[in-house]
């Protein structure tokens, strides 16, 4: 994958750098309209503070890679009373969230099209009723671990964010991701797992949707997994 520097809204580089696609096959005209007309008006503005990005207080929950939406979407529905802020670089899956959200005439979400680290600072203390690390890449090699998404500095400022109670969820299809997911959670003392058995961490909680992906992965014969941990 080519390697990009993530950049700011005004344009002036960050430091951080990112890897991964931002972009993948050309966008059809509809998606195209969507990215036009529907991305500025459900667009997370940084220059906004947080209470005023949806009209309300209620919870907040952060999707960090939402993919193609599928995920995001559904929790939206299910949780009409909640709201979401979703990041994800890869323009295509951008496009694919705004058009599921159209569909389903939902307002509840705001949309990061950039890399998450940029957004942090804006969400604050205690901020979040949880977060969702849902089937990240894997970068499967050593000497790419720098790389995973879920770093012992990304997993501070989620410490942080996530008030006390709240949730973070992280699931994988990928035996690596499995072992490192888990693995870096764990050795973060503001989180607690809370599965009690194997069951817990081998099945869909009944409360998250299933996406094509999932089921792709179910029907390819890897077996997801998903690691519910709280904060303290």
């Amino acid at each position: 994958m080519a390697e990009h520097e993530a950049l700011s809204t005004d344009g002036a580089r960050s430091g951080l750098r990112f890897y991964g696609r931002r972009k993948g096959r050309p966008l059809r005209a509809l998606m195209k309209r969507l990215l036009d007309e529907k991305l500025p008006q459900c667009a997370f503005d940084l220059a906004r503070p947080l209470e005023d990005q949806f009209g309300r207080q209620v919870d907040r929950y952060l999707e960090i890679g939402f993919g193609g939406g599928e995920h995001l979407a559904g929790l939206a529905t299910a949780m009409p009373d909640c709201d979401f802020i979703g990041a994800e670089p890869f323009i295509n899956g951008v496009a694919s969230l705004l058009r599921h959200l159209e569909e389903g005439q939902l307002s509840n979400v705001r949309i990061w099209p950039d890399d998450v680290r940029l957004i942090l600072p804006a969400l604050g203390q205690a901020s979040l009723a949880g977060a969702f690390v849902m089937f990240p890449d894997p970068w499967p090699k050593k000497r790419h671990a720098d790389r995973r998404i879920l770093q012992p500095a990304l997993l501070g400022r989620l410490a942080m964010m996530i008030r006390p109670g709240g949730r973070l969820v992280l699931a994988t299809d990928d035996p690596t991701a499995k072992s490192w997911l888990l693995q870096a959670a764990m050795a973060h003392d503001d989180f607690i797992w809370t599965a009690r058995r194997p069951h817990d961490w081998r099945h869909r909680p009944s409360d998250l949707p299933e996406t094509r992906y999932m089921r792709k992965a179910d029907h390819a014969g890897r077996k997801s997994a998903w690691f519910l941990f709280q904060r303290r």
